[in-house]
Parts: structure tokens; C-alpha cells; sequence
């Protein structure tokens, strides 16, 4: 019943270890597997003792039953031969030998039932231990999904501050086509201002002194009237 005790305490302590880091499940189902395979080597190691403590009492058994069997046979063989008190002597013999084997007897059903417990524990361990093999990869799976997923919530959200930031970008586009345009709005105002366009106008008509004076000794020497121009 120890034996049983230590298995569950054990197949407990690994479970709650388990539980207790889970902030790396991949790495604490390799480690609950190793715990696991060693506990196996232990409950072999146990069911091996168990089974050879049958096997001794299995003997112990046979060997106190052949040794009535013999004492038997040895009477038979006195009180054929006329040796009555040789049967006698026989017969005690057999009789201890009887009694003790009571004792083998109950002896053995203990051990043969405690071996038989070891061996089904241990197959179940044996049996446990590959079928969570095989769900340790489909759990390892089921890691590398919930990460390549947190990946790409880490990236939508990336892309939901880049969506931002385009948007950002085209407001601050829209703000500088505003400003560029308000500019070149008062350029083309600037440029048709009626006082302006008066001034330039005058002075296409205002004739510069030094070409005039220039212009009449020209004449002058060719021999043309000059015609006096009356200052504008």
C-alpha cells in the first residue's frame, strides 16, 4: 500500500509542477515527460523487487510441498517395509511441514498480489507516458499556432499605427497644397493690384531726357529739324 501511496504522491508532485510554471508550457510538458520517465525507472526498479519477492515465496512454497510430498512417499515406504515407527517420525515430519506451509501460502498471496499491482502500474505508466508523447507534439503544435497568431495581432496593430501615420501623412499633404495654394492665390492678386498696373502703364509712356537729348543732336547732324517735344 506504500508503494501505491509514493506512485499517486509523485504522479501529484509532477502534475502540480506542471501547473505552477506555465508561463512555459512547452518547456514544463519536456520536463513533466522526463519526471514522468523517470518515475518509471523507479516503479520498474520496485516492481522488479516485488516480482522477485513472488518468485521467493512461489519457491519457499513449492520447495515446503515437496517436502510434505516426500515425507509421504518416505511413510508409505516404512510402513511397507514393517518400520511403523520410521512412518511415525515421516508423518510428524510431514505434519510440520504441513503447517508451515499455511503460513507460504499466505505468504504468497500477498506477494503475488502486490506483484501483480506493481506490473499493472507499471504498464499504465508505460501506457500513460506514449500517449502524452504523442499529445506533447500535438500540444507543441497547438504552442507554435497560439504564437505565429500573437505575431500577427503584434503586426496588426503595426499596421493599424502605420495606417495612422499615412493618414497623419496625407493631412499634413493637404495642410502644405492649402498653404501653397493660398500663397500663389495672393501672388496672382498681388500681380493684377490696379496700382500696379497704372504705374506700368505711365511709365511706357515716359520718354528718358538723356535719349531725347541724344535723339535731337542726332538730327541735328543729319542735317533734320528737330522738333521740339514739350516735356511730358
Amino acid at each position: 500500500m506504500g508503494i501505491l501511496s509514493r506512485f499517486k504522491d509523485i504522479m501529484s508532485a509532477n502534475i502540480n509542477a506542471l501547473l505552477d510554471k506555465v508561463e512555459d508550457p512547452e518547456k514544463m510538458i519536456d520536463q513533466c515527460l522526463r519526471n514522468m520517465n523517470d518515475d518509471l525507472v523507479k516503479v520498474k526498479q520496485e516492481t522488479a523487487s516485488v516480482m522477485a519477492q513472488e518468485k521467493a515465496c512461489k519457491r519457499q512454497l513449492d520447495q515446503c510441498q515437496n517436502d510434505i510430498d516426500k515425507m509421504q512417499s518416505y511413510a508409505v515406504k516404512a510402513l511397507t517395509a514393517g518400520n511403523e515407527d520410521d512412518a511415525r517420525r515421516f508423518l510428524a515430519e510431514k505434519a510440520r511441514f504441513t503447517a508451515k506451509l499455511t503460513d507460504l501460502q499466505a505468504n504468497y498471496a500477498v506477494a503475488h498480489d502486490n506483484s501483480q499491482k506493481m506490473r499493472d502500474m507499471h504498464d499504465k505508466l508505460t501506457m500513460d507516458i506514449k500517449e502524452l508523447e504523442t499529445r506533447k507534439e500535438t500540444i507543441k503544435g497547438k504552442l507554435a499556432v497560439a504564437k505565429a497568431q500573437e505575431k500577427i495581432n503584434k503586426m496588426t496593430s503595426s499596421v493599424s499605427s502605420a495606417n495612422n501615420s499615412i493618414a497623419s501623412f496625407e493631412r499634413y499633404e493637404a495642410l502644405a497644397n492649402k498653404k501653397l495654394d493660398k500663397a500663389q492665390a495672393e501672388a496672382e492678386l498681388n500681380a493684377s493690384n490696379p496700382t500696379n498696373s497704372i504705374r506700368d502703364l505711365t511709365a511706357k509712356y515716359v520718354n528718358d531726357p538723356n535719349v531725347d537729348a541724344e535723339l535731337a543732336a542726332l538730327k541735328a547732324s543729319l542735317g533734320m529739324t528737330a522738333e521740339v517735344e514739350l516735356p511730358q
